[in-house]
């Protein structure tokens, strides 16, 4: 049987600072096949950019887009905190505006993470977006996060399934609190898209160093001692990849374009391997698959 060919695509943290309709471009030239928009900005430090319909950006990102044939597949970035208010606004006026640029867009899905203490109020605000998102074809997907209060595949597809949404699997995070390729597999049917990068088996002490490397400092797929063979093997072939590797200080240094091309190279050469590795898992399914995924398996 012929394995089916990952799709991969680039996501707006690998090149946070290069605006959507630049982003589309040099995903088009390092032959990605879509990115990731961010149309909300995460921090007070980042650039924000405007996609709203009717914005010059917006008219801009389409226009590289029919250009290029790059679609964007994921918006991001909401954090629910249970206080109803992020930077001063309303959030589910937040979201409602992500989805009308994600809607605009073409996007599928719209990231969330909770870092609200009552995990029953954090339910009922999922369940509320997930509604919401059905008017413009926008489909939640919860992203458990390691220094987060939902911080677990587990958990994650519980409160979900729950919601009547979906889940995002980042592999820096499967890592950092533990994941099993087990409980990946059987998420397998809620995750519409991997988040790909690499790094060290051993986490940063302290939750300050856990988020620098997660927001600036990640490792790119395949130099690290991630078990991304593992995590890419758990879930459908089909799945899409997204490549989300950060680091601030390699972009400076070799340029936007040089470092998505280097991005794009290296999973090539991760999928491939896991697309092997895949194969020969499925003529000998006698083995355990209940470990941690850490350490590397190259």
């Amino acid at each position: 049987m012929t394995t089916p060919t990952r799709r991969l695509g680039i996501a707006q943290l690998s090149l946070v600072g290069t605006a959507p309709p630049d982003l589309v471009s040099i995903a088009a030239q390092a032959g990605f096949d879509f990115i990731g928009a961010r149309v909300r900005p995460v921090t007070t430090t980042e650039r924000p950019y405007d996609l709203q319909p009717g914005s010059p950006m917006l008219k801009e990102t389409l226009e590289r887009m029919a250009d290029t044939g790059i679609t964007v597949a994921d918006i991001e970035f909401l954090l629910l905190d249970g206080t109803g208010l992020q930077n001063g606004q309303d959030q589910r006026e937040a979201w409602l505006h992500m989805m009308e640029a994600g809607q605009a867009l073409g996007a599928s899905s719209l990231t969330v993470a909770c870092a609200d203490p009552e995990l029953g109020r954090f339910e009922d605000h999922l369940a509320q977006m997930t509604q919401d998102g059905k008017a413009y074809g926008i489909m939640p997907t919860l992203e458990p996060i390691a220094y987060q209060t939902v911080r677990s595949i587990p958990q994650a597809v519980s409160l979900a399934q729950r919601a009547g949404c979906r889940i995002v699997v980042d592999a820096l995070h499967v890592n950092r609190f533990g994941g099993t390729a087990a409980e990946l597999e059987a998420a397998a049917d809620l995750v519409p898209l991997i988040q790909l990068c690499d790094g060290p088996a051993a986490a940063p002490a302290s939750r300050e160093a856990l988020i620098l490397e997660s927001r600036s400092e990640r490792g790119v797929s395949g130099e690290g001692e991630f078990d991304l063979h593992s995590i890419l093997a758990a879930l459908p072939a089909a799945t899409p990849v997204s490549i989300e590797t950060p680091s601030d200080h390699r972009v400076a240094g070799m340029g936007e374009l040089a470092w998505a091309k280097h991005l794009k190279a290296a999973a090539d050469s991760v999928v491939s391997a896991a697309a092997a590795e895949d194969t020969a898992a499925a003529e000998d399914t006698s083995g355990s698959k209940h470990t941690a995924l850490s350490g590397s398996s190259k």
